[in-house]
């Protein structure tokens, strides 16, 4: 069966520095898998290499069974990628923007009002979205490009610290978005996040990643059980210090 993401033995490095080094996952069909760990860690870079955006040291990606370096042009019409730094057109509306999006994927007709229909209800902003994007809260600006990148229905969503930034509530409100579309639509989530607590509300099952190297990958519960913690910070601590704090 193939695999909706195949990761293996993936390098790279930026001249003498090495941001990955040889890490390994796996992500199912159907799944919302989080790649967890500190800033600085690789998630960044893993993602960017898996959105066909940076080329591989070595190793070997592929997304739905294309490779990421032979076929992205293939793999780019089948997933979205939302980056943590993604902004917004100060001057567009959000409907004006969402409605850009949509026919720059499917053109004009069918396809491209569904999806601005989903995307409009993705972003949840009510008469706010015919609002000047200029005006728009932190929160508003990445429901935004949440519904940017779901609308499209992707094979793959790549969400990149998808509610860095966002105060506890607006980070609440995008987490459940996230949930509630992965459960309604059977897509493949990636989430990547230095919050370990955010990661283990969302996703099934998780990759630990410092440094470049994967400590740990699998189902979030049974990761816990495994090292006797209660939480993925927990479980963050003992792996990379050997103890949990008392």
């Amino acid at each position: 069966m193939i695999k909706a993401v195949q990761v293996e033995k993936l390098v790279k490095a930026f001249g003498d520095f090495l941001a990955l080094r040889g890490i390994t996952f796996t992500v199912e069909e159907g799944e919302v898998f989080g790649l967890v760990g500190p800033n600085g860690a690789g998630k960044t870079t893993t993602f960017r290499i898996i959105a066909t955006l940076l080329l591989p040291t070595s190793g070997h990606v592929t997304i739905c069974g294309k490779d990421v370096v032979k076929e992205a042009n293939e793999i780019r019409k089948i997933i979205s990628y939302l980056p943590e730094d993604a902004g917004t057109y100060r001057f567009l509306t959000g409907y004006e923007y969402l409605k850009l999006m949509a026919e720059v994927y499917f053109g004009k007709g069918k396809d491209a009002e569904e999806a601005l229909e989903l995307g409009i209800k993705i972003a949840g902003l009510g008469e706010r979205l015919y609002d000047k994007m200029k005006n728009y809260s932190k929160g508003m600006k990445r429901r935004i490009q949440l519904a940017r990148a779901l609308m499209i229905m992707p094979r793959v969503a790549i969400l990149d610290e998808p509610t860095a930034g966002l105060d506890v509530l607006h980070a609440k409100e995008i987490r459940n978005t996230i949930k509630e579309f992965s459960r309604t639509h059977s897509i493949t989530v990636l989430v990547s996040s230095h919050n370990m607590n955010e990661i283990q509300d969302i996703c099934e099952k998780i990759a630990v990643i410092n440094e470049g190297v994967i400590l740990e990958e699998g189902y979030v519960d049974e990761l816990l059980d495994k090292h006797s913690v209660d939480n993925l910070e927990n479980l963050f601590i003992k792996l990379v210090k050997g103890d949990v704090y008392a």
